[in-house]
């Protein structure tokens, strides 16, 4: 059954890059759901989608070409940088950042899709992913961006893990928050645009943070949380590719269908340890 994976090279590409997705949005993905920010994912996965739109219609209307993953991680780290900006405004309602960066992501996608004439296929690919759409130069861009995210986590662990549970008292600490939590949102912000050629800009929020909802009901401390985040996010995006291809549907939402059962499945068995 797999031997198709093996054999033709976009398959090969999209495979593999599932793999190092699997890793990256749930490892970050359980830094995000501790520090209670689970709807950055869906903000910024729309303004993702602003700058896929974007480079979609710079090409279609002015023959400009602009590769639409390089487009999107643009306009999903200017994104991610007007949140943590915003943040500092609303000091006091902080969370208000994420649907003003949404709303701006989604406002911007309508005007560039309408601009373009409407939606195409490779649109369409975008949204909701697609086994193949990754090309071999997509898989070196996230493969860069996937070896970057566990440098920044390996280097920059003991402090992201204080910040996730108490901002403050790292802050008293002496830790520099304002320029770590710059960079981890930036992190999240690469990887989202990362993530979207196989699951998909409206699903993509979902192996961020069910994976990690399912290994919550599970893992006995932070460290085993990651891990098994990691291994449910890895056996939903090998499951999603391979049965996306086989039944010719988009991968994402399999992918997400996956991770929704594995939670039920996580839920019950606390249930049965109780």
């Amino acid at each position: 059954m797999l031997l198709d994976f093996i054999t033709y090279p976009f398959l090969r590409y999209t495979f593999l890059t599932g793999i190092l997705i699997g890793i990256i949005a749930p490892l970050l993905g359980t830094f995000i759901v501790v520090r209670r920010q689970s709807l950055i994912a869906d903000a910024l996965s729309h303004v993702t989608l602003a700058g896929i739109s974007f480079g979609l219609m710079a090409e279609k209307k002015y023959g400009w070409v602009v590769s639409p993953i390089y487009s999107g991680m643009v306009f999903s780290v200017l994104g991610s940088i007007f949140i943590e900006k915003l943040r500092t405004v609303y000091k006091a309602y902080q969370e208000i950042s994420i649907p003003i960066i949404l709303s701006a992501g989604v406002g911007l996608s309508v005007i560039f899709i309408s601009v373009a004439d409407g939606f195409n296929t490779d649109l369409f690919n975008y949204l909701f992913g697609s086994v193949s759409a990754v090309t071999a130069n997509d898989f070196y861009v996230i493969s860069g961006v996937a070896v970057f995210v566990l440098c920044v986590i390996w280097l920059f662990f003991k402090e992201l893990f204080t910040m996730s549970f108490d901002e403050e008292q790292a802050t008293i600490a002496g830790l520099h928050v304002k320029w770590i939590n710059m960079l981890f949102i930036v992190l999240t912000a690469l990887v989202i645009a990362a993530s979207i050629r196989i699951v998909g800009v409206l699903l993509v929020s979902a192996l961020m943070t069910l994976p990690v909802a399912a290994s919550m009901r599970l893992a006995k401390g932070f460290k085993q949380m990651i891990f098994l985040s990691i291994l449910f996010g890895e056996i939903a995006v090998v499951f999603g590719i391979i049965s996306g291809y086989y039944l010719d549907i988009p991968p994402g939402g399999t992918i997400v269908m996956t991770s929704l059962v594995l939670l039920f499945i996580a839920i019950g068995l606390k249930k049965l340890r109780k």
